[in-house]
């Protein structure tokens, strides 16, 4: 579950500039690139609903092969130069930030088989503020008085989802899924003290510890390895097409956006979710989750929209410096 969370993708984005040279042309490649990458990352509640019996390891274990290779002969291709040794080069930083999005993985995959889609990827979506917390801890981030106000909105948003009594929020899936917006949290704050902009060779070697990791739970959860063919091809399917082609199309379209105009995109991500499961298969949300999460999203499109404001007013006053 890599991308899904714009808040991730965003802050990822936000360590490398967007060109200033203003080119119309790749800009709207770019909007049509990142959107298509939303909408593919979106399918990830189809998927999983998909699955008739594997479980979350079994389903990350089969994922987590084909995104390897996938990525191996993008970054290959890309680079010219062994993925491997690519990964060698990401040091630390690179690992703590791989076993991170494992957790992420784990956590996306389980909430999602265990609660609706719309309360699971609602509540992905609090990586950015988690984001921003940890970067203030951890690495003396200042964060602005306006993405205060907006962690605080969205944990209000939270607070009402969590007041669902319908029985469409369980609780055990609710924190698995909070428990994978920090660990891409992690992810993100793991690059930025790595100072890399790159996040292609850190998730293929997510990927590995992937496939390590889960063959090992299996084993010791007494899970068979071998899956049906469905499942098969639904797990690996997902790791091709939902995760890793997206994961191209963003890479090619985030270097002409600014990271503003990228977390609004990638709203669709968290809105198409939901629409998917209920269109294919008629899962309906509760009215506890529309509401909890509309102030999730209203605080989102708060941060985004004045941290463009900000940067905008930095850049007059080093323009005015200069």
């Amino acid at each position: 579950m890599l991308a899904r969370i714009f808040g991730l993708q965003s802050e990822i984005a936000s360590m490398k500039p967007a060109s200033t040279t203003p080119d119309l042309s790749a800009h709207r490649r770019g909007l049509l690139f990142v959107f298509v990458a939303g909408v593919l990352w979106s399918t990830i509640g189809l998927f999983v609903r998909m699955v008739e019996d594997a479980t979350a390891w079994q389903i990350l274990l089969y994922r987590s092969a084909s995104l390897t290779v996938l990525l191996f002969f993008v970054l290959l291709i890309r680079t010219r130069r062994n993925p491997f040794a690519q990964v060698r080069q990401v040091g630390w930083p690179g690992v703590i930030g791989g076993l991170a999005l494992v957790g992420a993985y784990a956590g996306g995959i389980y909430s999602i088989q265990h609660t609706t889609v719309a309360n699971a990827m609602l509540l992905f979506a609090t990586a950015p503020f988690m984001a921003a917390l940890l970067g203030w801890a951890v690495l003396r981030e200042p964060v602005r008085l306006a993405t205060g106000l907006a962690v605080f909105v969205a944990v209000l948003g939270i607070w009402v989802m969590f007041r669902d009594q319908s029985g469409a929020l369980v609780p055990k899936a609710s924190f698995a899924a909070l428990a994978s917006a920090l660990c891409y949290a992690i992810f993100t704050v793991a690059l930025r003290w790595g100072r890399s902009g790159d996040m292609l060779p850190a998730v293929f070697l997510s990927g590995i510890f992937a496939i390590v990791i889960m063959g090992a739970v299996c084993l010791l959860l007494g899970l068979p390895l071998v899956l049906s063919p469905p499942d098969t091809g639904v797990a690996m399917g997902m790791g091709v097409f939902q995760v890793g082609i997206g994961l191209i199309f963003y890479t090619l379209g985030s270097r002409s956006l600014p990271a503003a105009e990228l977390t609004l995109l990638s709203l669709s991500e968290v809105l198409l979710a939901p629409l998917w499961v209920w269109l294919v298969l008629g899962e309906t949300v509760a009215r506890n989750t529309l509401l909890g999460g509309a102030i999730l999203l209203l605080a989102i499109v708060f941060n985004a929209l004045t941290g463009a404001r900000a940067k905008a007013r930095e850049k007059r006053r080093e323009a005015a410096r200069a």
